[in-house]
């Protein structure tokens, strides 16, 4: 599969949402031998790259933006997706070493970008974030974003700082999106989320202490819903989001 990225779209077949091959990104000036592996096997058949801004689809195809297509690649295409993105991305800002310049080789035995001049070695970004659902007696925290652009509620979640745990960035983001404190913390799960490189960690915990406080320039409203109150806009199931959301429903409450 050839995986073929402009910014965060992904070009695909307009109707059937085929990925293109080898012909077809020769004819958008994508050679061979600047696609990139997205497995070390030297055997992998799959590959990535991206293109300028500018690079038009090629008839019957078109760019789409990623996001868009969960629900429309199946389950291992889109996980292929993901980590293609993540690889293609990596590649292209880390054409240079960022010490001194140099342009930076690909090792073949590991995702490594190194400087033949200085020795800086570049791995792929990941950034770890934490999600976290807070329970309090039969209600769930919920809260809607204001850079989303959709109007769902959600989970809180927030990127790990330096020097921190996952645990000390959920006291800590929630403090400063909500006003509560928490505790009790237990582990949900994990997602790859390639928007443009996090692995999300999800978690629930308990309702501790204070007044719902909401930060206004990371959240536009919060609150707690428990049973007999409608049942708001929730994320994805696609996303771990939807999946902790739907594994902590109040009682009466059900969700596709």
């Amino acid at each position: 599969m050839n995986f073929v990225f402009r910014r965060d779209e992904l070009l695909v077949e307009e109707v059937s949402s085929v990925l293109p091959d080898a012909a077809l990104c020769e004819r958008i000036g994508v050679r061979a031998e600047i696609l990139q592996p997205i497995w070390v096997l030297p055997d992998s058949p799959h590959r990535t790259v991206h293109v300028e801004p500018g690079v038009d689809a090629p008839q019957g195809y078109v760019f789409r933006k990623l996001r868009s297509l969960f629900g429309v690649l199946d389950d291992e295409r889109m996980a292929l997706a993901g980590r293609a993105y993540q690889i293609s991305e990596w590649a292209r800002t880390h054409r240079f070493c960022g010490v001194c310049g140099t342009p930076a080789e690909r090792l073949p035995t590991e995702f490594c970008l190194r400087c033949p001049s200085c020795g800086f070695s570049a791995y792929p970004r990941i950034s770890p974030a934490m999600m976290v659902l807070i329970r309090k007696g039969d209600s769930i925290l919920l809260a809607r974003h204001t850079t989303t652009a959709t109007a769902r509620y959600t989970a809180l979640a927030g990127f790990v700082e330096p020097g921190e745990s996952i645990e000390q960035t959920i006291h800590r983001e929630v403090y400063e999106e909500v006003g509560l404190k928490v505790g009790n913390l237990q582990y949900f799960g994990s997602q790859s989320w390639p928007f443009p490189h996090s692995l999300m960690v999800a978690f629930t915990a308990d309702y501790v202490s204070g007044d719902i406080r909401v930060q206004e320039d990371e959240i536009a409203d919060a609150r707690w819903f428990g049973p007999g109150d409608p049942m708001p806009d929730i994320a994805a199931r696609i996303s771990i989001a939807g999946s902790l959301i739907r594994a902590n429903l109040p009682m009466g409450w059900s969700a596709p």
